[in-house]
């Protein structure tokens, strides 16, 4: 009903203006002229209603000033549609549009001149009005697309900020993961080869029941220690340093020790060139990979012997190799097997390295080189 009402409104303002202007032109004085100027001003003002529906509504503004060169009646509607579509059309259409009702006006000059007003001063007035109504709706226009343009940067940025959110969030839980992963996986796998010693040899004597018991205990409490350490973590704020110290190189031998204890057998060759110290995020990477490939081969080859290798320098490359023989028989299932090595190869590749995994002359084979870089 609002905008039924506008445009009747808007209508009945068209029409009275036309006959306003018609009056100035002398149809008033020639009553002749007073029902022709009616009509054109009635029938120009319901044009003008044609101009909001979709482009192309160029034809209806140039009908209007075909009828403005008819009769001063149509000169408002004209009006307003060279306005209309200087706001919404090409600056070129607009321009041939506003031609259009120049030349509409100066043609109905010649056949019903303004009393008072010499033809040039008409043309003069005509160009003028003409060409302000070319800025006016040029500058609309350009300042509706560029609020148009604000409003989809905007929107674009805020689908930008949504779209890093997510991946931050993505990232967040893969480092959550990854780290519950290299922390809980060793001490569980260590809890299930003494669980697996005491189902299997319940006739071993008492004191070495005694001793694994004691290991699946002491296990225990280091897997809860760690995972409240996480948990920590999580908590803690995101800039914050974590308080236990990360594990390193220099902590490889009692991981291998713990390996041993369980019953791998574990043959370890520290190669590395003693001299200037790995730098701390490398040294806790290569503790990581020695940590899942025992965590690996107690779980998938059991009973096997492992070996541990490190070679490299300060300036070169330090090398992590693990090797174990594939099992005689078919290789167990067990649950989550291969999202260690993922999280694994994620860890290394942003350490700047490469890990290569696969067998390799019957053997399962585990490779990593890491960059060291010599300090200044």
């Amino acid at each position: 009903m609002d905008a039924i009402r506008l445009w009747v409104t808007g209508t009945a303002v068209l029409a009275a203006a036309g006959l306003a202007a018609a009056s100035l032109v002398g149809s008033v004085d020639d009553p002749r002229l007073l029902a022709p100027d009616i009509a054109v001003g009635v029938v120009a003002s319901l044009a003008v209603a044609l101009l909001v529906r979709p482009r192309p509504g160029w034809p209806v503004a140039v009908a209007l000033a075909g009828l403005a060169a008819l009769s001063p009646a149509a000169t408002p509607a004209s009006t307003v549609a060279t306005l209309r579509i200087a706001r919404t059309h090409p600056f070129p259409t607009a321009v041939a549009v506003a031609a259009a009702g120049v030349a509409g006006h100066l043609l109905r000059y010649l056949w019903r001149p303004t009393s008072g007003l010499g033809f040039g001063w008409w043309a003069l007035l005509v160009v003028v009005a003409h060409a302000a109504l070319l800025g006016l709706g040029a500058y609309a226009q350009s300042r509706q697309e560029l609020i148009h343009s604000l409003h989809e940067r905007a929107r674009r940025a805020e689908e930008e900020q949504a779209r890093r959110v997510a991946e931050a969030r993505l990232l967040e839980r893969t480092q959550i993961a990854r780290e519950m992963h290299d922390v809980l996986a060793h001490r569980l796998s260590l809890l299930a080869a003494y669980a697996g010693a005491l189902e299997f040899r319940p006739d071993s004597s008492p004191e070495r029941l005694t001793s694994a018991a004691g290991v699946v205990r002491a296990s225990a409490h280091h897997a809860l220690d760690e995972l409240r350490e996480v948990i920590g973590v999580l908590r803690a704020e995101p800039d914050a340093e974590p308080d236990r110290p990360q594990p390193t190189i220099a902590d490889l031998p009692l991981l291998v020790e713990e390996s041993r204890a369980a019953g791998v057998r574990v043959a370890f060759h520290d190669g590395l060139r003693v001299g200037e110290e790995l730098p701390g995020s490398t040294a806790r990477t290569v503790y990581r990979i020695v940590q899942e490939g025992l965590t690996n081969a107690r779980k998938h080859a059991a009973g096997r012997e492992v070996r541990v290798e490190l070679c490299g320098g300060a300036g070169d490359d330090v090398v992590v190799e693990i090797t174990n023989p594939f099992p005689d028989g078919p290789a167990t299932a067990v649950p989550g097997s291969g999202t260690g090595l993922v999280g694994l190869a994620e860890r290394v590749q942003l350490a700047g390295g490469r890990l290569e995994h696969g067998r390799a002359a019957g053997r399962f084979r585990l490779h990593a080189a890491l960059p060291w870089p010599v300090r200044s």
